[in-house]
């Protein structure tokens, strides 16, 4: 990878960081559906507005509805709906370590699924110790009282198994541009969520929110996902899917430091021991890492 490419990568490891930080502050005034309506809202005008520009026509979003609708629920509405609904028992940081484990179920899932990924010596290592992480993390004396904090973090590992299936079922996506990919999810995830969030959260009986919660909301759907999404689909075109992957052990680190820093959060011992073993299980499924120290035997 190019010194660009890293820094686009480390760009959008902030920016889909920021999101735990964002949804945190955004929590305080308005309703977790509310907020992710407004997300996939904000996202889907500005997408729709650059596809427009970039020569796509409605007729093409109309032709793939059907697999746009799915993976705007397995790719936003769910995992969106689900970490913000998480986020109001649990800290930013720790949401967004449990998200992490996204390639460790995206790797079970393709292996049950696919012909894609084989089972290795070195991948059943990974998933046993990022499944290690995980147990470590929710902690056995809070599964046993099932309190909130596991309630939160049972969401968000909901969450990280729909982003899982959406890896799945993306790989069938591949003839259509990613653009208009990412511009059909979040249209169809707006339309699924409207009269959810209405039925739920009732919106438009609340009171008008503080600028605070209003512009983290708007950060959402500008920088979080819109220009996110922007970045992540120019680095699978110049870098590829695994080196773009990368990005899974760098999101933790802005949502844990923002989380930290500004909302202070108390991040515990065994979270941290917990994200340590899902990292190490996650370069264990990656391989890369024993490449490198392999021996060169030429």
């Amino acid at each position: 990878m190019s010194l660009n490419e890293w820094i686009l990568l480390i760009i959008l490891s902030i920016l889909w960081g920021g999101s735990f930080f964002f949804v945190k502050l955004a929590l305080k005034e308005i309703p977790p559906l509310t907020i992710v309506l407004c997300r996939v809202f904000i996202a889907a005008i500005i997408l729709n507005i650059i596809s427009v520009f970039s020569g796509f026509k409605f007729s093409d979003l109309i032709k793939h509805w059907k697999s746009f609708l799915i993976m705007g629920l397995l790719n936003n509405v769910i995992p969106f709906s689900f970490i913000t609904l998480g986020q109001t028992e649990i800290a930013a940081g720790l949401a967004s370590i449990l998200i992490s484990t996204t390639p460790l179920f995206a790797f079970i899932f393709a292996h049950s699924l696919t012909k894609d990924e084989k089972l290795t010596t070195k991948k059943s290592i990974g998933v046993i110790l990022g499944i290690l992480g995980v147990s470590l993390m929710i902690g056995i004396d809070s599964i046993k009282g099932l309190s909130n904090g596991v309630i939160g973090e049972s969401l968000c590992l909901i969450a990280s198994f729909s982003y899982a299936m959406a890896g799945i079922f993306g790989k069938r996506l591949k003839g259509i541009p990613t653009l208009l990919t990412a511009t059909g999810q979040v249209t169809m995830s707006t339309i699924l969520l409207i009269p959810i969030a209405l039925f739920i959260d009732h919106p438009l009986a609340l009171k008008m929110p503080n600028l605070t919660s209003l512009l983290s909301v708007l950060s959402l759907g500008v920088f979080s996902t819109t220009l996110a999404y922007l970045i992540y689909f120019k680095l699978l075109q110049k870098s590829g899917a695994t080196n773009t992957l990368l990005v899974t052990y760098l999101i933790p680190i802005s949502a844990l430091l923002l989380g930290i820093e500004v909302l202070h959060e108390v991040i515990e011992t065994q979270h941290y021991l917990g994200m340590f073993l899902i990292i190490l299980g996650l370069i264990s499924i990656d391989g890369r890492i024993f490449n490198l120290i392999r021996p060169n035997k030429n």
